[in-house]
């Protein structure tokens, strides 16, 4: 029986250039992708992921040059490379193909030929700069010189990294080619151009009609109304990828064919299933949905170029582009010189995958916001929410069970308990649909506290000692491990590892998602193994090692054999000076410092005393949207709790969560005072409210 209800659902990520290995960067937007798509299956929805190595261009030519290899045999060895980092982060492509295929050439010309015939390619004589030694154009990236507005040595052909002049090639001073060090010469040659400006009436008016978030939007008005220019789709051979139909010597542009490449993976799929067709997905009258993950720095290739050509070619465009930021270690940009820019293979020679899928999903929403990866922060919140909150519930129960004859009560002991946690998953089903699985997240691991306090209060190793409450037992242990399959229906998208344990645990064919209305009562369970172990930081450490390791080595290897060895910078132990000779303040921050504090508006939407401690209450607080954190705050000398339910405070919400004695703190709210009784907290005025930003 056909579920009417299903949608069709083709989805991708963006494609990784072949010149280079997967790093977490790359990562964070499979993993966000995969994510989806997983959820989507769970759902019971006819979902499709296609992906592909984007395997054209100059670079990866004259890196199979330099390795003596063939640019097919580079192609095939990084393809093979990606696949293992790819399936080893539990990343479940459909197809996962290459851009250096039969069918992209065949949709590349097809769509290029119905952009010619209906007017939309010009072609002009263009001077660009020359290798004569190579014989090759230059791209802005392959010339150096001196800067020619500071004269700093050394820089390269677009912009300086000294004092910021951005400039042509042309204008370098003293410039040379990269690749042959031979001083380059100008030369014409005919290029061929998109006219991008043919279709600005269309890009203004599909840019606002929902595909795009906000943010990415209102960034491509201001290109829209500076004015389009046309966008050079041709390369001039010697050059690694499709020639122009009848252009002989002339190539397309890698960017010109790589998103094409999405459409051609998914054609060498369809030629494989008989349940894929393709006009059903890419014809202009397709009801299917067609979703693009990408990262913000190829918006205007995926929300400008992309779609005219689409449109130009009568093909359907995008549903949506959903674009995400950048990942930054430890709050710094991932950087070989700081030694963090971490491959995916260094990671998983130390690190189990689960936790860094969980911990990405943890922190992700649906905007354009960079991603830090703060490995403290990283290694606190999997121990304490995978291990101690949630693969507890099944370890500290199950044993109960097996040793009662393996088999779940016949009856639910708490079924409004239960009947909650089914009910909630439709809240998380649309956190995740909305891709915003921090909130997804922060839902589940609500409930998992709940079902851990069941436990606690129900303390089954303590009846387990009486003798005549063995069904009581088994009741409390049914009802914990009942929860925990609810947990990990919800979790199973984010942790496929995790889930095919619990399957194989709980005697469970799958945990989709609609499944989960049905209780296990009266059902045979199989030994609990453990599941999942604490991370070390030790290994943590490890991958930041092998990293700088890697990078040192590599820029030996790259360092020309006269350069002088580089002079560490020895720390003064005296204060610092200000520009007036006063000194500065111990550990003085800069603006850019503090504007990455968020403050924001908080309702206080609980407090309580917290047992054991002699100064903290315990708050729940309501930041908008929703969304609550919990926060223990050193204000019990001042404050009674029943004072403060209702109260607007302000709270740092961007704060690493702190795990302490009684729990985890998600935050800090603002108090001043000397101390004891007085302490006063920060109270907006009454126009606030939750989740309103203090500037």
């Amino acid at each position: 029986m056909t579920d009417t209800n299903a949608r069709k659902i083709l989805v991708t990520s963006a494609l990784p250039y072949a010149n280079g290995s997967i790093h977490l960067g790359h990562m964070l937007e499979y993993i966000q992708t995969d994510i989806w798509v997983r959820f989507q299956k769970s759902r019971g929805h006819m979902c499709t992921y296609v992906c592909a190595d984007d395997a054209h261009g100059t670079a990866i030519m004259l890196r199979a040059e330099k390795e003596g290899i063939t640019p097919e045999q580079l192609i095939n060895n990084m393809k093979a490379e990606h696949e293992r980092d790819f399936d080893e982060f539990q990343i479940e492509f459909d197809n996962f193909y290459s851009t250096h295929s039969d069918e992209n050439r065949e949709l590349a010309a097809q769509i290029y030929l119905a952009c010619r015939d209906k007017g939309h390619i010009a072609t002009r004589k263009i001077k660009q700069l020359y290798d004569p030694k190579k014989e090759l154009f230059l791209a802005d990236r392959y010339v150096k010189g001196e800067c020619p507005k500071c004269g700093t040595g050394d820089q390269y052909g677009d912009n300086c990294e000294s004092c910021g002049a951005t400039y042509t090639p042309a204008e370098l001073k003293n410039p040379f080619s990269t690749i042959s060090g031979a001083t380059p010469i100008e030369k014409e040659s005919e290029h061929y151009f998109f006219k991008l400006p043919d279709f600005e009436a269309f890009l203004k008016e599909w840019t606002r009609s929902g595909t795009l978030q906000d943010e990415v939007a209102n960034k491509l008005a201001e290109w829209l109304d500076s004015g389009l220019q046309e966008w050079d789709i041709s390369r001039d051979a010697p050059y690694f990828g499709f020639e122009i139909p009848d252009a002989p010597g002339k190539y397309f542009y890698v960017w010109l064919d790589a998103p094409i490449g999405y459409m051609a993976s998914f054609k060498n799929l369809c030629d494989r299933r008989d349940d894929l067709n393709f006009d059903d997905y890419w014809a202009k009258d397709s009801d299917a949905e067609l979703y693009h993950f990408i990262g913000k720095d190829i918006v205007n290739f995926h929300a400008l170029f992309w779609p005219s050509m689409l449109s130009a070619a009568e093909y359907r465009t995008p549903t949506a582009v959903n674009a995400h930021g950048f990942v930054t270690v430890n709050g710094a940009k991932m950087s070989k010189s700081r030694g963090t820019f971490i491959k995916a293979r260094s990671y998983l020679n130390h690190v189990n995958p689960t936790y860094l899928r969980y911990y990405f999903a943890a922190k992700l929403g649906s905007g354009i916001d960079d991603f830090d990866l703060n490995f403290e922060d990283f290694t606190q919140r999997v121990n304490t929410d995978l291990v101690n909150k949630l693969v507890n519930i099944a370890s500290r129960t199950a044993n109960f069970v097996k040793k009662a004859g393996g088999q779940l009560s016949s009856d639910c002991a708490e079924p409004q308990m239960l009947q909650d946690f089914i009910d909630r998953g439709d809240v998380i089903a649309e956190h995740y649909e909305k891709r915003e699985y921090s909130r997804a997240i922060r839902e589940i691991m609500a409930l998992a506290d709940r079902a851990n306090e069941y436990i606690q209060e129900k303390a089954p190793w303590a009846m387990n000692k009486e003798e005549g409450r063995e069904q009581e037992v088994l009741d409390v242990c049914s009802v914990a491990l009942n929860l925990f399959r609810q947990l990990m229906t919800y979790l199973a998208p984010v942790l496929p590892e995790l889930a095919k344990k619990t399957c194989q645990f709980l005697n469970l064919e799958s945990l989709n998602w609609d499944e989960r209305q049905q209780l296990l009562l009266g059902h045979s369970i199989n030994k609990f193994k453990p599941m999942l172990a604490r991370i070390e930081l030790e290994k943590v450490e490890a991958i930041l090692a092998d990293t700088r390791a890697e990078q040192e080595k590599e820029a030996k290897l790259n360092q020309p054999k006269d350069a002088a060895p580089a002079k560490t910078e020895k720390k003064s132990s005296k204060p610092a000076k200000r520009e007036d000779g006063s000194e500065a303040i111990a550990d003085e921050i800069q603006f850019d410092d503090f504007a990455k504090v968020d403050l924001r508006i908080a309702r206080i939407v609980e407090a309580q005393h917290v047992e054991g401690a002699d100064k903290l209450l315990q708050l729940t607080l309501d930041i908008g949207n929703g969304e609550t954190r919990n926060v223990f705050s050193g204000i019990k000398s001042a404050y009674q709790p029943e004072d403060l339910t209702g109260k607007l405070t302000v709270m740092v919400a961007n704060l690493a969560p702190r795990k302490m004695k009684f729990g985890l703190s998600e935050g800090m709210v603002l108090a001043a005072g000397p101390g004891g009784s007085d302490i006063w907290l920060l109270e907006p005025h009454d126009g606030a409210q939750p989740g309103m930003r203090v500037m």
